[in-house]
């Protein structure tokens, strides 16, 4: 069961990880954890060469510490697929975030969706697993198999229901205007 619960909360994590990355209308640091940049012929994401900080609700600002790397920031954040202008005036760079339409708040809530659509089949596969490995283990009846398939059904339930109140979290948040 130990095994199970740790593969279980390593997939609420990435599901949180994934959900930080879905870009609202709101300015979120996290957005920029994936982004690298060429620091010294080393590519290193944007969070460990400069401060990221948000002055108001719809602005990120990125200053970093090696005043050198300004450009190489604004061309990796322009080349990723965030869909924010970068501006920068030579010492720090800005990223607005304007409000998202209708539709693409739409769009936002289908895919975070799919991401906890992904993290409850990656929760059944861990259930599969434990099953089989139940399945296969020799010292135990049938009736102790049932019973720890029950347990792990309702371990499964568990993680289900917390991964739905993640999504409906994120869902409000993404709807908000």
């Amino acid at each position: 069961m130990a095994d199970i619960t740790d593969n279980m909360d390593k997939t609420l994590e990435n599901l949180k990880h994934n959900f930080a990355k879905v870009r609202t209308g709101r300015a979120n640091a996290n957005i920029l954890s994936d982004i690298t940049v060429d620091y010294y012929g080393v590519a290193t994401p944007i969070t460990q060469v400069a401060a990221v900080k948000t002055p108001e609700a719809h602005m990120l600002v990125v200053e970093p510490w090696d005043k050198a790397l300004v450009n190489a920031i604004v061309k990796a954040i322009s080349a990723s697929d965030l869909g924010i202008t970068p501006s920068s005036d030579g010492m720090i760079v800005r990223l607005p975030f304007p409000a998202p339409t209708e539709e693409r708040r739409r769009e936002l809530v289908k895919e975070c969706r799919e991401l906890a659509e992904q993290a409850k089949v990656a929760i059944r596969n861990i259930r599969r697993d434990a099953n089989n490995k139940l399945e296969r283990d020799e010292d135990l009846t049938e009736d102790d198999v049932r019973r720890e398939q029950a347990k792990v059904q309702k371990h499964t339930d568990d993680y289900v229901k917390k991964i739905d109140e993640m999504l409906k979290a994120k869902e409000a948040e993404v709807m908000e205007i």
